[in-house]
């Protein structure tokens, strides 16, 4: 038992190092709202990481945001739930028109290794921090 949660931490940690990673090098990260930067910085993430849905943000005032910083390439990490899912399969459609490539590997990989608990990136550290309580005590 203790070793699946061990493998699943480990993985979840090595994914959210690449992500930290990544954005220390310079790659944007649209997340929906400041509980999930808090996460995000929580897990040490940190760099230019915009907010979807704060402070009556439209959709199309979030793609300018992301067209305004000239990079190639965006990290979409928007919440697992049902809007989370449509908000990401819009963004990706219209990043790709604009010529930005929309990295869901993350979000994707997240997703998978949180499981059903999991609703939100803002879970994601209560999560890690959950899963490191059950290893120590096996």
């Amino acid at each position: 038992m203790s070793t699946r949660l061990e493998e699943r931490l480990e993985r979840i940690l090595r994914v959210i190092e690449n992500l930290a990673r990544e954005a220390a090098m310079g790659v944007p990260i649209i997340v929906e709202g400041v509980k999930d930067l808090k996460a995000l910085n929580r897990l040490n993430v940190k760099g230019d990481i915009l907010l979807a849905k704060a402070s009556g943000k439209t959709f199309l005032g979030l793609l300018g945001e992301i067209e305004e910083r000239g990079k190639p390439e965006v990290i979409l990490l928007l919440d697992f739930d049902r809007r989370g899912r449509e908000w990401t399969k819009l963004l990706v459609e219209n990043l790709e028109r604009n010529k930005i490539k929309p990295n869901i590997t993350y979000w994707r990989e997240l997703r998978s290794l949180a499981g059903r608990e999991v609703k939100d990136i803002e879970g994601l550290s209560k999560c890690v921090e959950t899963l490191k309580r059950k290893v120590n005590r096996d």
